[in-house]
């Protein structure tokens, strides 16, 4: 008897969370294990990396069902069902599949950060859906190279969810300085320059100033906003933004959000003249990982090559 695929674990994991009780990730994958009837013999296969194989598939299950919005992380390793979940498991009982979270992901503006994730790190093409994100056996389709950044790619996007969730929990200050911490770590503020985060009860739609040289003669102004994933930001907020600036003579600005900008929003931006850079949670959460930002570096991999010159 073949051991049960990644996208197997999907609906019963989510049976585990039908009660709306948030469960720690290990008693959700147990559960599902559970109902699947898992024996003995397939919890002890291993992968080369040592984890047990149906650990690593149940965990790959949970990730895809975070990327689709149909469980949410509330805290670190735990989740609870949403109610596209129940959704998705009302209209595919009898199981889920990879093609069923990227068809909900198109139907479903709520899932904006499961269609970023695919546009990045697109599944290997021919690669079946039992064997999707499988790197576990020499046969694989993925050579070794491939097998090492499919899983720093579901690291980094796991990272993403929880930075986002680690925001939220935040107070909005928090939001607002990490925001400027952020500009100053890409370059903006040059050697000389320096940010400023206004005050909460006068800020005139201005968040934050950052000072491009040591006189002040160049600024950056930013807004920041910390709004639920599912949230979009629509178009007079960014006509209120760019009236801001308008008010401190400003001809460049940054509206950064935790959630997604509207259509409206971002042509909105585009055809003003002042220079508005509008950044969503996707594009923030994988600015702060390449910058350093809430993150650090817990593993360096080194992958080495024949050297053919000393051969030679």
């Amino acid at each position: 008897m073949s051991a049960p695929t990644w996208d197997q674990y999907m609906a019963p994991s989510l049976r585990v969370l039908l009660d709306g009780e948030i469960r720690r990730n290990r008693s959700i994958v147990e559960g599902a294990a559970e109902s699947l009837g898992l024996t003995d013999e397939q919890r002890q296969i291993m992968i080369p990396s040592g984890q047990e194989q149906w650990l690593n598939r149940a965990s790959w299950a949970l990730s895809y069902l975070t990327r689709a919005r149909a469980i949410e992380r509330t805290s670190r390793a735990h989740y609870r069902i949403t109610e596209v979940g129940r959704r998705l498991l009302d209209d595919h009982p009898d199981g889920i599949t990879e093609r069923d979270l990227r068809r909900l992901a198109g139907e479903d503006n709520a899932s904006h950060t499961w269609k970023a994730f695919n546009a990045a790190f697109p599944p290997p093409a021919g690669l079946p859906t039992a064997e999707l994100v499988e790197v576990e056996t020499a046969e694989s389709v993925l050579d070794p190279q491939e097998q090492i950044e499919a899983g720093i790619a579901r690291i980094t996007a796991d990272v993403a969810d929880e930075l986002l969730t680690r925001i939220h929990a935040q107070e909005p200050v928090f939001f607002e300085q990490a925001v400027l911490d952020l500009l100053m770590k890409m370059g903006y503020g040059g050697a000389e320059g320096a940010a400023t985060r206004t005050q909460l009860s006068n800020d005139g739609g201005i968040d934050g100033i950052i000072d491009q040289d040591a006189l002040g003669l160049s600024r950056i102004y930013v807004q920041a906003k910390r709004y639920a994933p599912d949230n979009s930001v629509g178009r007079p907020a960014i006509q209120a933004f760019v009236g801001a600036l308008a008010g401190n003579q400003a001809n460049q600005g940054v509206f950064i959000t935790t959630s997604m900008f509207s259509d409206g929003a971002r042509s909105y931006a585009e055809s003003v003249p002042t220079r508005v850079v509008l950044i969503d949670g996707e594009r923030l959460t994988r600015l702060m990982i390449r910058y350093g930002v809430g993150v650090q570096v817990k593993q360096t991999i080194q992958i080495v090559e024949i050297d053919e010159d000393f051969f030679e």
